[in-house]
Formats: C-alpha cells, structure tokens, sequence
C-alpha cells in the first residue's frame, strides 16, 4: 500500500462551539499560514456556531429544529466560554482582557484567517440534521462538505488536529 506523501498542510476539526476554543482553532491557523502551510478548517456539531452569522432570521422546519436553532442560535457574538462563564461576566472579562492586549477578536481572527487563504469547511452532514441552511454562514466560509472531505485533507497533511 502506498502512503499519500505528507505536504506542509494542517487540517482540524472545530467541534466545539466555545469562545477559547475557537480562539485556539483561528491562532493555530493562521500561525500556520503564516508559515505557509496550506490550512483547512473543518466545523462541524456545535463548531459551526463559530461560523454562523451574527445576524438573520431562522429559517428552520419542524418544531424541534426551531426549538434546537433558537437555543442554539450561535454567531461569534454568542460564543461562552468553556469554563468560568459566570452568566457571561467570565466571557465579558476575558474579552477585556484580549482588548487591553491588543489581541485580535474572534470576528478579526476569522477574517485574518480568510485572507490568509485558510479554508473554512462546513460539516453537510452536521448543516442537514441540525437544520442549518448554507446561507447561515459567514461570508468567509468557502464550502460545505462532508466528512469523505475532510478525511481525503487529512490523509495529506502532515499535522490533523480535533478541537
């Protein structure tokens, strides 16, 4: 069996909608861009809250798919942080703190990572069972596929992470 040749290439899988994991996945990404790796994001479950729109309507069908967006409504804006929350007081310090050391927010991380070439993938298999349309998204986000996809990148690239 011959081996694909592994190229200067990250893929990750963002599975987790939290604000510092999200802002590990984008720092990550485009530290590997900037040393010209070729990188792929893939978003899928809870992650693709990190790439959905701030703004915009619903558009879910079926009662539990509204139920599920409206709870789940996601958007950079939204995103919590995974420990130390405290009802948003720990996510509202910690977004201070990044301000007051002039790092970039995750709004700018995702389109610092656009312009660097990253590839943003939406999981189709995720969009389809959580009723998540494809106008839904950023405008950064450059596909939707499924996880053959994302499988096909990772067996090119020479580091795959799941955050």
């Amino acid at each position: 069996m011959v081996q694909a040749q592994c190229k200067e290439k990250l893929t990750m899988v963002v599975f987790s909608g939290d604000l510092d994991r999200a802002l590990a996945a984008f720092i990550i990404a485009t530290t590997a861009a900037s040393m010209g790796m070729e990188v792929t994001m893939f978003f899928t479950f809870w992650g693709l809250n990190v790439i959905k729109k701030n703004e915009g309507s619903l558009k879910s069908q079926g009662w539990m798919l509204k139920m599920l967006n409206t709870m789940n409504r996601g958007g950079s804006k939204r995103l919590a942080l995974s420990k130390f929350h405290m009802m948003g007081m720990g996510t509202w310090m910690m977004k201070k703190l990044m301000k007051e050391v002039n790092m970039p927010t995750i709004d700018e991380l995702i389109t610092m990572a656009n312009e660097m070439g990253v590839k943003l993938v939406a999981c189709t298999t995720t969009c389809g069972v959580m009723g998540v349309s494809e106008d839904s998204f950023r405008s950064e986000v450059t596909s939707l596929a499924g996880a053959a996809y994302f499988l096909g990148e990772a067996n090119e690239s020479k580091a795959t992470l799941f955050i």
